[in-house]
């Protein structure tokens, strides 16, 4: 079994973000002329070994939206300093906030590559990496990174926290083209009996390009399909949750904010709307979901989940269990903490297989050795192979969850266990 390419989470936050996004401008490349092929120096015996961790920590669509892998990230660096560390040195975190554009991203690239020759980037989470070319033409691995663009499937030396099987030559996929499984649907369509789905976008570009992605996969497993777009600056949510209920939609899914989907949770709850599962991506995996949804408490009893790796809540596994013990004091938990945290581990993992002297040079090729990697059953297994051709067909799994007020997020089956052979839809990013 192989783990899925999470296209349409990635998809999903690019939708919900490029309406507030600019584009920005890019640094002069005469700034990083010259100096991108240069490998770290030699560090003295003991000397800390330096990361860095890029992070839209400031962006146009809030604070806490992309914060969660670094917050991850910085735990498991912390605990692992206190247990003193990676054959003895300690790891030292340098953050940089790239305020959610392009111009910004190429700063803390500059910043963190250039001048602070940080051995590797760890769990970027940048609404605009514009600096990924740079980046890869320093060779410096980016290791666990969340792919909210096309660049981890673009460029060598970039590994983001799902894997990919693109060729990876400057070009995004194959031909500009990626791929997405079904496998989402394939699920609630086996597991749950589901037969018509709904899919409520806005009428702003990236969101309906989404919903139109989400349409084919639901059309492909064979869904009776029903496509609600509101107005972006003046949704009507009821008369979109009227339609769904009379259409008898069993699931529904959408290329909407957070906001948005509390808005439609609550039109849903008041028009009487009764569904198997109203489904959002990774990014809404948080422990803040009682109080985003607490005027829609049907519609959030309905709230599933999916993605790649093991639930935040599973506490009967170690792995889990030392993740929630290193975030006790931390407000709220998010699957994006935990993938932060699997990123740290990776990069730990590659840093380890060094011997003492870690280089960038010798995390690369630890990233790119072709094995998969899980952290500690965290994962689903992450592949990076550079096929060819896209497979048009492809053996994938899905981790799955469902809200329960009282419990929080429910684990629905085992991830390694709810695997399907489905097609792999090709799109444009």
């Amino acid at each position: 079994m192989s783990r899925p390419v999470r296209a349409v989470e990635a998809l999903a936050v690019a939708a919900l973000l490029v309406a507030v996004a600019g584009c920005g401008s890019r640094l002069p490349e005469s700034d990083f002329e010259g100096r991108g092929g240069r490998s770290t120096a030699p560090a003295p015996a003991g000397a800390p070994i330096r990361v860095g961790i890029i992070t839209s920590a400031t962006s146009p669509v809030g604070g806490s939206a992309f914060t969660g892998p670094r917050d991850g990230a910085k735990a498991y660096f912390e605990r692992l300093n206190a247990r003193g560390g990676i054959d003895g040195r300690k790891v030292e975190v340098r953050t940089c906030d790239d305020g959610g554009s392009g111009v910004g991203n190429n700063e803390c690239v500059h910043k963190l590559v250039e001048e602070e020759r940080v051995v590797a980037l760890v769990a970027t989470s940048s609404l605009d990496y514009a600096g990924a070319s740079r980046v890869s033409r320093a060779r410096v691995p980016d290791v666990g990174g969340q792919p909210i663009g096309s660049a981890y499937d673009t460029y060598p030396h970039l590994y983001g926290i799902y894997g990919s099987l693109a060729p990876r030559n400057g070009k995004p996929g194959w031909g500009g083209k990626l791929i997405g499984g079904t496998e989402v649907y394939r699920y609630f369509k086996r597991e749950q009996g589901a037969r018509t789905a709904a899919v409520v976008s806005y009428n702003q570009a990236a969101s309906a390009a989404y919903a139109r992605l989400v349409t084919r996969g639901l059309k492909a497993e064979g869904y009776k399909v029903v496509t609600e777009q509101v107005d972006f600056a003046l949704p009507n949510f009821r008369a979109a949750a009227a339609d769904l209920k009379e259409q008898g939609a069993d699931l529904v899914f959408d290329a909407l904010d957070t906001h948005g989907n509390a808005k439609l949770c609550e039109a849903m709850d008041a028009v009487g709307a009764k569904v198997t599962a109203k489904v959002t991506n990774v990014q809404n995996w948080t422990s803040s979901v009682a109080d985003d949804y607490k005027d829609a408490p049907r519609c959030r009893n309905a709230l599933w989940v999916t993605g790649a790796s093991r639930n935040y809540e599973d506490t009967d596994h170690p792995a889990v269990r030392d993740f929630r013990d290193a975030m006790k004091g931390h407000k709220g938990l998010s699957q994006w903490q935990l993938e932060g945290w699997a990123a740290a581990m990776w990069f730990t993992d590659a840093a380890k297989s060094c011997r003492g002297d870690v280089t960038r040079a010798c995390v690369d090729r630890f990233m790119n050795r072709g094995k998969s990697y899980t952290a500690q059953g965290l994962l689903l297994p992450v592949t990076y192979e550079e096929r060819a051709d896209p497979p048009e067909t492809r053996m994938t799994c899905v981790s799955v969850a469902r809200w329960k007020d009282g419990e929080g997020w429910v684990t629905q089956g085992d991830m390694a266990k709810n695997c399907f052979d489905v097609p792999q839809l090709s799109y444009q990013p």
